[in-house]
């Protein structure tokens, strides 16, 4: 039961999984971004908020009952600059983007897809042996 007393079934669970899904591809697109910006002077480096608060921040979304209704998709999410404490360097550039710490944020990135995919995995394979039952 979600804090409203309605259920929380299994499509909310698909649901979070392709969220986070669209959500680690627009982080992973933003570290390419960055990777293959390293050289261009005075360019910023960029991320994306943590899944965490973009969780915590979306609204209730209403069902989407009519083909004309309208989505927000990741791509139409908006990145921030990195913080000058998240960035480890700035060169005489002016460049802020440091490869070491994008490769760690790429790697995470795998990481954190490895796992959704695994979780999505096991519960549709839970989901089948139960209605097989």
């Amino acid at each position: 039961m979600d804090h409203n007393g309605a259920a929380v079934g299994p499509l909310y669970l698909f649901e979070l999984a392709s969220s986070q899904a669209r959500y680690l591809e627009l982080r992973q697109s933003t570290i390419a971004t960055n990777v293959a910006n390293a050289n261009t002077p005075g360019f910023k480096a960029r991320d994306v908020e943590p899944f965490n608060k973009v969780l915590d921040g979306m609204p209730v979304r209403l069902a989407t009952t009519s083909p004309s209704h309208m989505q927000l998709s990741a791509a139409e999410t908006d990145t921030r600059k990195t913080a000058k404490k998240d960035s480890w360097e700035v060169v005489h550039s002016g460049n802020s983007v440091s490869l070491e710490q994008e490769m760690i944020k790429g790697s995470d990135v795998s990481r954190d897809y490895s796992m959704n995919s695994a979780i999505v995995r096991s519960f549709h394979r839970m989901v089948l042996s139960s209605a097989k039952s």
